[in-house]
């Protein structure tokens, strides 16, 4: 799950900055990324960083998702980013571990646990905290859209009627990609998490995609894996026939 580090990569590639500014220009007079269609993933830069442009419709995004590619903007007002970055962070779903604790806490029905529920609500409130600014009003209405269709779901965490914690992500056949969570409550997004981890085991997924590996997730066992394993697991996920929604 994403983190927002672009002002980092700046600083530490001038060079970086310019070339996303070079394209900017551009893509006022034509578009980048051509409808559905983006550049194979090896002329990724250094840090992921593939093509500027495009869209958000559920058509793009199921063509970037499907080839190993996510959208992440800098700001609200700046253009729109896609990446493929190399290592990439997965959780895999046979070496999951959660504490006991944590499991306890799961079954204790302090929280009340449901799916799909209120998505928009979930990605609002990922955008809302501090370290998610990359969660854009283009992406919030990108991915309610991609809800609607049925290929972004949401897990809710709820404490005396109200959401304090949640994930959401996207899910395409045996992939699904973990985009961001939150809480407001102690533990919340991890029940979340363990409550995702379950369904998605239950249901046969195969590849359960971080993006990149934090301290947050690494307590739980994710692992980086380069994009060349990545795109294997992603291909054999493709080719599973799994639902969400059991």
């Amino acid at each position: 799950m994403k983190k927002n580090r672009h002002s980092k990569i700046f600083m530490r590639n001038p060079r970086f900055f310019f070339h996303i500014s070079r394209f900017h220009a551009r893509i006022h007079k034509s578009p980048f990324i051509p409808p559905h269609r983006f550049p194979p993933v090896e002329y990724c830069d250094a840090d992921g960083f593939l093509a500027i442009g495009g869209d958000l419709s559920p058509k793009t995004l199921l063509d970037a998702y499907s080839h190993g590619i996510f959208p992440w903007p800098i700001q609200e007002t700046g253009p729109l980013l896609w990446w493929s970055p190399d290592p990439r962070g997965i959780l895999e779903l046979e070496h999951v571990h959660f504490s006991r604790r944590l499991l306890r806490t799961c079954r204790s029905n302090k929280f009340t646990v449901s799916f799909d529920a209120d998505f928009p609500q979930v990605i609002r409130k990922c955008a809302s905290t501090h370290d998610s600014t990359w969660i854009t009003r283009q992406m919030i209405d990108g991915y309610i859209r991609l809800h609607n269709a049925g290929f972004a779901h949401s897990v809710e965490i709820w404490h005396d009627g109200q959401l304090v914690g949640g994930v959401y992500g996207v899910a395409i056949r045996g992939l699904f990609a973990a985009e961001s969570m939150f809480h407001t409550m102690t533990d919340a997004s991890k029940v979340a998490l363990v409550f995702l981890v379950n369904r998605l085991r239950q249901q046969d997924f195969s590849l359960l995609d971080i993006q990149m590996v934090t301290p947050h997730t690494k307590q739980f066992g994710a692992i980086d894996i380069s994009r060349g394993e990545y795109l294997i697991r992603l291909d054999k996920a493709l080719a599973l026939n799994c639902r969400f929604s059991p």
